[in-house]
């Protein structure tokens, strides 16, 4: 077994000087040279009629905080060092209890001799792709002693463009419209609000000030959407209307900064994340050879014996919609299904699909993880823990995480760790890493969800103190990404490139359904809980995720939503 060093960013200690600013992150080890291809990791990305840098270096220009407390405000940034030839489509602003660790597309416009074949920009414009703003209006002001001086401005834009972001200044004088440039309305997308990232103290600050994230408002495999790492604020709250800051879209059809299949299997050689599974963990993972080698039944609704699966799964039915006529289940034999159960740590492999996100401006590596066999769960509330017998178990357990790589750099910008119906992303600066850039995947104990850290993960309502356990730990059952995966999609390079596996195209259920009284099943825990801590079966029905109830197999990775949509978060 090998030790695992973590790494982490490191704040300034409370005697620094004011204001606190977050301190620039890197990636534990220096990144490989990547092998040679078309456009992936040179620095520069053609969207059609404009090329975009990305931009991680920043020149400081205000910070607000809600109060004096250092960690809790955010600064805004404009970028630095900007290429010749290129302008600022808005500036930037992140948290301060976080790493400096974000990024803004600089753009320039692209002749139009220039212009790729591939392009599906509209020939007949005249018009220029970027323009100046006509002007700034202001949106939000403060001279708090709080917060020191702000002003922050949004880019009134020529008639047919669309401003790309805010700009702040620490002087009451409009900024110059040299600052930043608007971009043509066909050449944008529509935006949302991400993660708040601050609101104002009204008790200090009036009017409050609310700022947040922005991203595409489509995302997924064929979306063009293309964030720009500018932010989004507003002194009421907007929160699902349609915003007046738009996201750039990449008319490039054919996506040229997105990685060849001998980068693909470089990237995975230097970020294939270790997973380890719980030391008390008794369902393994396996491959799904292995699984169906070793007796796997394919049951149709109007057949009463079950058809042993070839171990490539050529024999299982392929196309169409989960409707309900075939299902996967184990053995008959009891010994058989006890064995099958446990999986096959030998075996075990991570499967991968590789994907553009965010209009090919990233790449996506989604790792998915197979067990045959899903453990019960258990429910935790207050001190009192419950190991469930059914409840939480099912036949076929399919898992994944996602690996975000800039087409930029090649960089690992942040994992998604799916947690059974949700999940989130995880910026690099908060994960451990092994060996070298390689970060770590806990799979939790029985439900094999997976966690960015080891520890004890409650699924349900953390103001009541009860829902579902997920324990993770390092233990001797792990598999290395890097070395142990299989190319399974990546639609994106031909339909020649990667043979898909048989398996992939059977879209019915990997296990049985199996419906029991689930009510009863609550109301006997209901009756082993403390009296303050009791229930109806109708509370704890909500407080849980719904695939603890019954026995359902789950369909395969490609019946997922986020096998051409994006990450559910």
């Amino acid at each position: 077994m090998f030790g695992c060093e973590c790494f982490s960013w490191k704040r300034r200690s409370e005697e620094d000087d004011y204001p606190f600013q977050p301190q620039p992150f890197s990636l534990p080890s220096p990144l490989p040279q990547w092998p040679p291809g078309q456009g992936f990791a040179t620095g520069t990305l053609c969207l059609g009629e404009i090329e975009v840098r990305k931009i991680t270096k920043f020149e400081s220009i205000w910070n607000l905080n809600h109060l004096r407390g250092k960690e809790k405000g955010v600064t805004f940034y404009r970028p630095a060092e900007i290429p010749d030839g290129f302008f600022s489509l808005g500036h930037y602003c992140q948290p301060n209890d976080q790493p400096l660790r974000g990024y803004l597309l600089v753009a320039r416009e692209i002749p139009a001799t220039e212009q790729k074949v591939s392009c599906i920009c509209d020939p007949t414009s005249l018009s220029p792709a970027l323009r100046k703003p006509l002007g700034y209006k202001l949106v939000w002001s403060t001279d708090s002693h709080y917060s020191c001086c702000g002003y922050v401005w949004l880019p009134e834009a020529p008639a047919g463009y669309k401003p790309m972001g805010f700009v702040v200044s620490d002087k009451p004088d409009e900024p110059a419209i040299e600052e930043v440039r608007c971009v043509r309305e066909d050449l944008t997308e529509t935006s949302e609000t991400c993660e708040m990232m601050m609101v104002t103290d009204s008790r200090f600050l009036k009017p409050s000030l609310k700022v947040w994230s922005m991203r595409p408002i489509r995302r997924g495999m064929f979306a063009g959407g293309v964030s720009v790492g500018t932010f989004f604020c507003t002194t009421y709250d907007s929160y699902g209307e349609l915003l007046n800051v738009a996201c750039l879209k990449n008319l490039d059809s054919s996506l040229c900064a997105m990685p060849n299949l001998d980068q693909i299997h470089s990237l995975i050689g230097h970020y294939g994340p270790t997973v380890f599974f719980h030391p008390d963990e008794e369902f393994l993972p396996s491959s799904v050879a292995w699984f169906f080698k070793n007796g796997a039944l394919l049951y149709k609704i109007d057949r009463a014996k079950g058809l042993r699966i070839d171990y490539k799964g050529s024999n299982l039915p392929s196309g169409g919609i989960n409707d309900g006529e075939y299902w996967i289940d184990l053995p008959e034999d009891d010994d058989q299904r006890n064995y099958l159960k446990k999986g096959n740590m030998e075996s075990a492999e991570l499967y991968v699909h590789v994907k553009p996100a965010l209009g090919g401006t990233f790449t996506d590596i989604v790792m998915w993880v197979f067990c045959p066999f899903n453990g019960p769960a258990t429910i935790k509330a207050g001190l009192l823990n419950l190991e469930l017998r059914r409840i939480g178990e099912h036949v076929g357990d399919w898992e994944h995480f996602t690996l975000r790589v800039s087409n930029f750099t090649g960089e690992l910008w942040s994992v998604y760790f799916s947690e059974h119906s949700g999940g989130g992303w995880v910026d690099a600066s908060d994960l451990e890493f092994i060996d070298g850039n390689k970060p770590i995947v806990y799979s939790s104990k029985s439900g094999h969800a997976s966690f960015p850290h080891p520890g004890t993960y409650i699924q349900g309502s953390s103001k009541l103190s009860i829902g579902v356990r997920n324990d993770t730990a390092q233990s001797k059952y792990y598999v290395d990404s890097s070395t142990r995966y299989q190319i399974i999609a990546a639609e994106y390079l031909g339909n020649e490139a990667v043979t898909e596996p048989h398996w992939l195209q059977y879209m019915r259920e990997w296990g049985p359904t199996i419906v029991y009284d689930a009510r009863s099943e609550l109301d006997k825990i209901i009756s082993h809980f403390p009296m303050f801590l009791r229930f109806s079966a109708e509370t704890l029905f909500e407080l849980f995720p719904t695939e603890i109830y019954g026995e359902e197999g789950p369909t395969g990775p490609k019946e997922k939503d986020n096998w051409i949509g994006d990450e559910r978060c």
